[in-house]
């Protein structure tokens, strides 16, 4: 069994479809986890993936590239904070906001803190999204070292956590604020009339064709003219092709009927 056997049958076995994710990069962290579990072939380590609940999780986990900070980038979330948010809530007396790849929870649980400090938390919804489903379940306990928490402002620290042990525990104000749910970028119907999406630190993993169509779908799950903020790595190049604007690096804003 070659490589692109291997992706045929994980796409039948999890429903994933590994030939929209760069294929170097890929199959690299595959071959490199083939041999951590002592396989010599992708055969038996299918075999191994079929037979065994465990190792499918940590193959899942694995290839989804679970890797999430508090406030990643604290500059784009002052941008957020002093420019964007004021203008998205200054046309609509609630938000919707969607984190579309949430990792273990510090992006969405990011956003909530913000906006708790802004006194808007009661005028948002939030839905955090991922494919994982193991780091779904590590967000909804909400539990961080202090190393994790390193981005966080101290008063928010205090204001948002629970010291256990060596341990911090978000408060249940914030846990309750975000809504989980298992959400397949590629494959699933995106939540509609979000005024803003994060999607970062992803789209540099999939194909071109793959990024195309998430644009796309982006575009679409937007309101009008919501805003989609990226990653520091992942710069949308001629962002009207997909119907967005550029407002300041890394965010996006959608133009109405520019996706036809």
């Amino acid at each position: 069994m070659n490589y692109d056997e291997f992706t045929v049958e994980i796409k039948k076995l999890c429903d994933i479809d590994l030939s929209n994710y760069k294929e170097k990069q890929m199959k690299r962290r595959i071959d490199s986890l083939i041999k951590r579990n002592g396989h010599e072939s992708y055969d038996s380590y299918l075999t191994q993936l079929k037979k065994s609940e465990q190792h499918l999780k940590e193959f899942l986990g694995y290839i989804t590239i679970n890797v999430s900070e508090f406030f990643r980038n604290p500059a784009q979330w002052q941008i957020l904070e002093q420019e964007l948010i004021p203008e998205l809530i200054s046309r609509k007396n609630t938000l919707k906001i969607w984190s579309s790849a949430c990792s273990t929870g510090e992006e969405p649980y990011s956003l909530v803190m913000l906006l708790d400090k802004m006194g808007l938390i009661n005028r948002a919804s939030i839905i955090a999204s991922d494919i994982d489903e193991e780091a779904l379940e590590q967000a909804r306990i909400g539990i961080y070292t202090s190393k994790g928490i390193a981005n966080v402002p101290e008063e928010m620290v205090k204001a948002n956590f629970i010291k256990e042990n060596d341990n911090y525990v978000i408060k249940d104000k914030i846990k309750k604020a975000v809504d989980f749910k298992i959400i397949n970028l590629l494959e699933d119907p995106f939540p509609s009339n979000c005024d803003l999406i994060l999607c970062r630190n992803v789209m540099i993993y999939f194909t071109e064709k793959a990024k195309e169509k998430l644009y796309k779908k982006f575009y679409n799950a937007l309101s009008d003219n919501g805003i989609f903020f990226v990653g520091s790595t992942e710069q949308i190049m001629m962002p009207q092709k997909y119907g967005f604007i550029s407002r300041k690096h890394f965010f996006y804003q959608k133009i109405v009927g520019g996706n036809k």
